[in-house]
């Protein structure tokens, strides 16, 4: 599967971002066996929004 482009995030979408990253370290910290999907669907949800965003304020109206 190739590796789609990371779309350029808002202000708002930076800080969520960030608040996700810094809730898997902490989970990580705890151990291998912490279960971190939710993060990580929640991130890849949040990605997927700023692509269509980006795709869409692209195209033409």
């Amino acid at each position: 599967m190739p590796a789609t482009p990371e779309p350029q995030l808002t202000a708002s979408e930076k800080t969520k971002a960030a608040w996700l990253i810094a809730r898997m370290a902490k989970r990580a910290v705890a151990g291998p066996e912490v279960d971190q999907s939710d993060l990580e669907r929640k991130l890849d949800r949040l990605l997927d929004a700023a692509r269509k965003r980006e795709a869409e304020a692209k195209s033409p109206r």
